[in-house]
């Protein structure tokens, strides 16, 4: 058994998909990141970094992962799924989920701050971060016109990216004229393990129609930010 510890941020979704992704059997703890429970002693015990997610494997003497990445590769690693055991398949993998640690989260999760969250409006910050966005998914663009996965077959490196990627228009990035990035959305929108993950631990309004959820949202994060 799996307790996994979490909310509904990218992020969060990531070990969500993953462990729906492999059927492993899991407890949701949601973690109150607006009521600072990310920074109890209690939970840095588990998380040094005081950050969502991180799991407590119960079969593995509570052995504790923090970090997004790392626990989809220990995850990948207990079942043997989604990451190959090959040198080069598994490298290719460990490729495009790094891409996705340090490209594609930080620099979204940038343009979040800088386009919705933060009370005054600085234009060169915005399109600085909004402009590499695009570059990085024009990236992705590339890569899925040579395959129908990241790194050949489904991976851990979709289940990484996606989460992210289909918030575009919450961080004010375009996809037009992306056509392979496109039908890999829709791919992985798709897949019942996506559509159960992102609702884990409670479905998030649609904040394109909804109005008032989506400056709810914002006022959240912006008080998160501001800490």
């Amino acid at each position: 058994m799996i307790q996994l510890y979490t909310a509904p941020t990218p992020n969060g979704h990531k070990v969500s998909i993953c462990l729906e992704e492999l059927g492993l059997p899991y407890d949701v703890h949601l973690v109150n990141i607006l009521g600072g429970e990310q920074k109890k002693p209690e939970y840095l015990k588990l998380n040094p970094n005081g950050r969502i997610p991180t799991i407590v494997d119960r079969d593995e003497d509570d052995f504790a992962v923090f970090e997004s990445g790392a626990i989809l590769i220990y995850l990948a690693e207990k079942t043997g799924r989604l990451l190959p055991g090959d040198r080069k398949g598994r490298s290719r993998v460990l490729q495009w989920l790094m891409f996705q640690m340090a490209g594609i989260g930080p620099m979204m999760g940038q343009a979040n701050v800088f386009f919705r969250y933060f009370p005054e409006k600085i234009q060169p910050a915005i399109d600085r971060y909004q402009n590499e966005c695009r570059r990085l998914l024009e990236v992705l663009d590339r890569r899925l016109s040579e395959s129908e996965w990241l790194a050949d077959d489904y991976s851990i490196a979709d289940v990484a990216t996606w989460p992210w990627v289909r918030t575009h228009r919450w961080s004010g990035v375009r996809v037009d004229g992306l056509e392979h990035l496109a039908r890999w959305l829709g791919a992985m929108a798709a897949r019942p393990a996506c559509q159960k993950g992102i609702e884990v631990p409670f479905k998030l309004p649609d904040m394109e129609a909804d109005e008032s959820a989506s400056a709810q949202f914002a006022k959240n994060a912006q008080t998160l930010v501001q800490r």
